[in-house]
């Protein structure tokens, strides 16, 4: 077992034991998320740490898209339960990247793309190629081609 799957499992583990229920039910969808995954296709596997990170990212997505949802439908109460399922599970992932930090990397990728030829539309793609392996899980990629964007157009 990963080291993160395991810190998981321990956490749900300890979560039963404290009779928290938001933090056990959060961590048990998202080792079911994770088994699945490992049960998919023709042969059980296990999953690297990064997977399982990915997994966690998507899950947390999740909830901050059904939060938004619910917030638009007007269940503050439930908008409120996806936000602190997202921000528990947030606690699993790299520390997410400063509006500062994201906008350096991808000024340099810029630069990188250019310096490769790479101008007007097809600009985008050449960047955020370069972009998104350095920012890997420590920024939406929402966020990133937003900067992206942004970058080009200045």
């Amino acid at each position: 077992m990963t080291p993160l799957k395991s810190r998981l499992q321990d956490d749900l583990t300890a979560a039963i034991k404290a009779r928290d229920e938001l933090r056990s039910s959060t961590l048990r969808l998202t080792l079911t998320a994770i088994h699945k995954e490992e049960v998919a296709g023709t042969e059980a596997r296990e999953l690297s740490d990064d997977e399982v990170e990915k997994i966690i990212a998507r899950e947390a997505k999740k909830r901050r898209e059904a939060a938004d949802a619910f917030e638009k439908g007007g269940r503050t109460e439930q908008a409120e339960r996806e936000r602190a399922e997202g921000e528990l599970l947030g606690d699993y992932l790299p520390k997410q990247l400063t509006d500062e930090e994201l906008d350096a990397l991808v000024a340099e990728a810029v630069t990188e793309a250019r310096a490769a030829g790479a101008e007007g539309p097809r600009a985008m793609g050449a960047v955020m190629k370069i972009v998104n392996p350095k920012v890997a899980g420590r920024a939406e990629g929402g966020r990133v081609a937003a900067a992206v964007k942004k970058a080009l157009a200045g």
